[in-house]
């Protein structure tokens, strides 16, 4: 169905405007808000037949949920931007040739663009909650761009009565099949016969919408798990530690690497070093994993404990409440019955008392309790505190390996480089090598620089890891306590407030009885 008002056009209305061009300049009023009313408290604007040819000036109406610009002479959709909470857009009856300026409104629901001159429907993939696509009187040829709004999920109604996409063949029956859950086209139920005879027409659509379905849940499962997974590596502060990566960036900055391996023994030197590095670093990274879920275990069950203990204390605090509460009522109807004033003075000033007692009987509950909180916060800072020593030891010893490595490997590369200077400098290759090494190799000077270099930054790449791993580590630590000091300390301000301002309140009830 398409909500009343929506599609036809309100001849009734008067059009009023001053000549004006834009939304707000036009004496247009929509509804009669309040003098004083904040353009961020209106809800609806109607601006229909106020000639208006730009969308503009709308940035403050953060709350609309309807706006009305049908019958105007807008000729390109803008100025929507800042209107996030838009449930309802009318833009029916006017110039406009195409689609777009719609990305920010992802609320929106209800879309009329009839009786404009759009050829193409585009730019509304974010539209994931539209329910009534209005798009009669357009001039929309092409039925396969009809299938670009399956994306939208949510869609009810469609109407594209009036283009000439309507008037192809089996056009119902299309539509029918390919929207297997939309409800109404051009103002006409689609109902189980014209469902059937649809998948007549088009047997092998159901399948194959099935397919993709399956196939796009497939990879978006997939996508997701990677997701996850590499935010679990990122957690444990060893992503892309499980695989060649480090090893793959010491050499990708290395300009002579690929020509350097070219010659003869070279190959085998990198290939037993690539194994060597990437044993280590997937030795880190398992370690590393382990580590983390050792973490994530104990500060589970330290967020546990620490809430079984604010709970513990607050039932007490809530039984001595209940107690008092109690007692206080009757003292305070005993109170109202006396009319001794040197008995009445002598009872108020026990009603005091009762509250200075109370007072004291909370305060000395939440320093029970922040004492139980603060240990338990110490005695976890010493568990973290010894992971994170143990497991950035293991880091640290990891990359001294792994310079070690690298100290070894230019060491051979170093000499098995100086073989081949000499047999280049005799012409005694054993095998034929391209252009580019023998140039190299023709200058001694040149080849042990680009080998120095490339040992340089490998070196470099190294320690850069390493650093990055042991400073996530430390920040991570910091962030945590921090987190929990933080937390706590609100806590025990909310609690002192709320203490402060009961006790306040029974104060005051007792000075308004003297």
């Amino acid at each position: 169905m398409v909500p009343h008002g929506l599609y036809e056009e309100k001849s009734e209305a008067k059009p009023t405007s001053n000549g004006t061009n834009n939304i707000m300049s036009s004496d247009k009023s929509c509804k009669p808000y309040p003098v004083g009313t904040h353009c961020s408290e209106v809800l609806e604007l109607h601006m229909e037949y106020t000639k208006i040819h730009k969308i503009d000036h709308l940035w403050e109406y953060t709350s609309l949920t309807r706006l009305d610009l049908n019958n105007n002479l807008i000729e390109k959709i803008e100025g929507l931007d800042h209107l996030i909470n838009l449930t309802w857009l009318n833009l029916s009856f006017n110039g406009i040739e195409r689609i777009e300026g719609l990305e920010a409104l992802r609320r929106l629901e209800v879309l009329n663009l009839s009786n404009n001159k759009i050829s193409v429907i585009e730019n509304v993939d974010t539209l994931e909650n539209l329910t009534h696509f209005i798009f009669a009187n357009n001039l929309l040829s092409q039925l396969e761009n009809v299938l670009y709004i399956r994306k939208l999920k949510k869609l009810f109604t469609v109407i594209l009565s009036g283009n000439p996409v309507s008037k192809a063949d089996d056009y119902t029956f299309f539509i029918a099949a390919y929207f297997p859950d939309l409800m109404f086209l051009d103002y006409r139920y689609i109902d189980k016969n014209t469902r059937k005879e649809a998948m007549v027409k088009y047997p092998h659509i159901l399948e194959k919408m099935r397919l993709e379905e399956s196939q796009k849940q497939q990879t978006t499962e997939t996508h997701q798990s990677k997701e996850a997974e590499l935010q679990l590596h990122k957690d444990a502060f060893v992503e892309f530690l499980n695989g060649p990566d480090l090893f793959k960036s010491m050499f990708k900055d290395d300009p002579e690497a690929e020509t350097l391996r070219c010659a003869p023994g070279m190959d085998a030197l990198l290939q037993t070093f690539e194994q060597q590095m990437v044993e280590a670093c997937v030795q880190l990274f398992e370690t590393g994993l382990a580590e983390h879920e050792k973490r994530k275990t104990l500060v589970d069950s330290f967020f546990d404990g620490q809430r079984k203990t604010v709970e513990h204390y607050q039932r007490k605090a809530s039984q001595t409440l209940a107690a008092f509460d109690q007692q206080h009522s009757e003292r305070i109807a005993e109170l109202q019955q006396l009319s001794d004033p040197d008995l009445f003075k002598a009872k108020l000033k026990h009603c005091n008392d009762e509250v200075n007692q109370l007072c004291q009987s909370l305060m000395e509950l939440e320093f029970q309790l922040v004492t139980l909180l603060e240990e338990n916060i110490k005695n976890l800072d010493g568990s973290i505190s010894d992971m994170v020593g143990s497991f950035s030891e293991t880091v640290q010893e990891t990359f001294a390996r792994c310079r070690d490595l690298e100290d070894v490997y230019y060491q051979n590369v170093k000499e098995v480089a100086n073989e081949t200077l000499q047999k280049v400098a005799k012409s005694e290759l054993d095998e034929a090598m391209s252009s580019d090494v023998v140039m190299l190799f023709a200058d001694k000077d040149a080849v042990m620089d680009a080998l120095a270099t490339g040992h340089d930054n490998h070196v470099v790449k190294i320690n850069d890891r390493e650093t990055q791993l042991v400073t996530c580590v430390s920040t991570w630590k910091g962030t945590l306590f921090k987190g929990i000091q933080d937390k706590e300390t609100e806590r025990n301000r909310m609690c002192i407030s709320d203490m402060n301002t009961y006790m306040d309140r029974l104060k005051e009830q007792l000075e308004e009885m003297s």
